[in-house]
């Protein structure tokens, strides 16, 4: 895709200095800094997305998850070893 962009004088000056200054043409800095601001965008919602499971307060709900989730680990396994044995619940996990 082909855009044109209309830059304030100021903003164009420090593009092409950036950019001469990194050893690339006003287009690629362009292009890298659109990336990186997306990237940002996508880290910070899913960043925002686990803080919300942190700050969830129905202790219940995360516990008989977590209780559930260990069970399934140890059930599907080839061997009859249990990763997650009760006898060490509180000790190494």
């Amino acid at each position: 895709m082909t855009l044109t962009v209309d830059l304030p004088l100021e903003l164009e000056q420090y593009l092409c200095q950036e950019a001469a200054r990194q050893g690339l043409s006003p287009e690629a800095m362009m292009l890298q800094l659109v990336a990186q601001s997306l990237e940002r965008q996508q880290q910070a919602e899913v960043i925002d997305l686990l803080q919300s499971w942190i700050d969830d307060e129905d202790i219940v709900e995360q516990q008989e998850t977590g209780e559930y989730l260990v069970g399934a680990i140890d059930a599907d396994r080839l061997s009859d070893r249990r990763l997650f044995p009760l006898e060490m619940k509180g000790i190494t996990w």
